[in-house]
């Protein structure tokens, strides 16, 4: 074997032979050297806010002066910040199993079909804008009015078709008349009572020409029938001026009104539809006096969407925009993982006579449960840090409904210029991101051993 010739001077002059030392081990200072500028941003940026804020948590806001858990028990004799813990925790409890089980779903059901491609782009493109963005966009499609909001036009499109429309959903009735209705909406009576023999007429406003059938024809007086009730609804207007409350020339009859009679108990004996000139007749209505009215159906407005932005409904309705922004990092990663997983296997279970559901819950889901807790775990830490699209989202009546933590972190500090309140809810929230991060340590070693 060769001897190295420092080996062999040292041995000549009684020496000991060196040691051989690792590769780098002459230079650690130079190591530190490009280590301390990454130390030094590490320590400005991230460890002297957090010991500062952990600090200002204990202390008077306009002294600093140490005042002990003052500033945690202001915090949470707030309602605002009970409220802002409540949204955080069911933030926490909904959004990352939805978007962790709903991407799964999404990503097995796209597998196998040519135009998955097309679908997990389709789901991912949310991820390229900003929650801001997405909050922007979602507050639009949530505005109540379904001739705006999308979501609202959506609902109403099918409830309109079950349900449809009023006749005349925005008139009303002229005051020259026996007739009364308390509210806009609701039906209009006359305070008269008849009985068979009798006629009645209700002159209605409030009627564009739009919005009068093409098939109207000239009202007409109506006259008595005996052994029958007469009613006549028309648009009591006469172009050029004329006599409230009198059917004259060129005021039409009202088709498709529901006319009703009622008995001393209000309920409702017979009912019929007006004709093209306005008139409905009650053929041998019976024993009376009745009460004549055009039914509340007339004037429905039809469907005029949900307030998904009040108090009650923003704290869902914002979880439905981010899970529409997050679920497609959701599909993108487990589709991923579904690509790498051993076809022999699933194909074996498929020969054995399993079924899809059993392949899908005894193979499947156990060999994917690592890409699941990443998935889940990552989703979990984004929920508990939210802000911005909540705040985007949420009108002004309704933020403090809608409010979470870092949010009620934020408005308390920076808004109210509470900054050891603010403190101390932040680090609320730090005590909450803790038991993730200690899970996801521990996911990672167990990941490399």
């Amino acid at each position: 074997m060769a001897v190295a010739s420092s080996d062999v001077s040292d041995k000549a002059k009684g020496r000991p032979p060196r040691r051989a030392k690792p590769p780098g081990g002459r230079r650690p200072l130079i190591a530190l050297a490009f280590l301390l500028p990454a130390l030094v941003l590490l320590g400005a940026i991230v460890l002297y806010p957090v010991f500062d804020t952990v600090a200002q948590s204990f202390q008077d806001q306009d002294t600093r002066q140490f005042v002990g858990l003052e500033n945690y028990k202001r915090a949470l004799d707030r309602d605002t910040t009970i409220t802002a813990l409540k949204n955080t925790l069911i933030w926490v409890v909904l959004v990352p199993g939805l978007i962790t089980a709903g991407g799964l779903i999404f990503a097995v059901l796209t597998e196998r079909v040519r135009y998955g491609t097309a679908v997990k782009v389709i789901l991912f493109m949310p991820m390229a804008i900003s929650a801001l963005s997405v909050g922007v966009i979602w507050r639009v499609m949530y505005e109540q009015d379904p001739d705006r909001g999308v979501v609202n036009a959506v609902i109403g499109a099918g409830v309109d078709t079950v349900r449809g429309q009023g006749a005349y959903p925005n008139a009303t009735v002229a005051a020259e008349q026996d007739v009364q209705q308390s509210n806009q909406g609701e039906a209009v009576t006359s305070n008269q009572e008849v009985a068979a023999g009798d006629t009645v007429t209700f002159g209605l406003v409030s009627i564009t020409d739009e919005e009068v059938p093409a098939e109207a024809e000239q009202a007409a007086p109506p006259e008595g029938n005996e052994g029958a009730i007469t009613a006549v609804v028309w648009r009591d207007f006469k172009p050029g001026g004329g006599t409230p409350g009198e059917i004259e020339e060129d005021e039409l009859g009202l088709p498709n009104v529901v006319v009703e009679l009622a008995d001393s108990s209000g309920e409702v004996v017979a009912s019929e539809t007006t004709g093209s000139d306005g008139s409905a007749t009650f053929e041998d209505p019976g024993g009376g006096p009745f009460t004549a009215r055009v039914a509340s159906s007339n004037f429905d407005e039809g469907f005029q969407g949900f307030a998904w932005l009040a108090p009650a409904l923003v704290t869902p309705a914002i979880i439905g925009a981010f899970i529409w922004g997050g679920i497609g990092f959701a599909v993108v990663v487990i589709g991923a993982g579904l690509a790498a997983l051993p076809r022999d296997l699933l194909e074996a279970a498929r020969t054995d006579g399993a079924t899809e559901w059993q392949v899908f819950r005894m193979i499947t889901v156990p060999l994917m449960a690592p890409i699941l807790g990443v998935v889940f775990i990552t989703m979990t830490i984004n929920v508990l840090k939210i802000f911005d699209i909540v705040y985007v989202t949420a009108p002004g009546a309704s933020i403090n409904a809608a409010s979470v933590v870092a949010l009620d972190m934020w408005r308390t500090s920076f808004q109210a210029r509470q900054f050891g309140i603010g403190a101390a809810i932040a680090i609320f929230l730090f005590l909450m991101v803790i038991p993730i991060m200690v899970l996801n340590l521990r996911r990672f070693r167990r990941d490399e051993s």
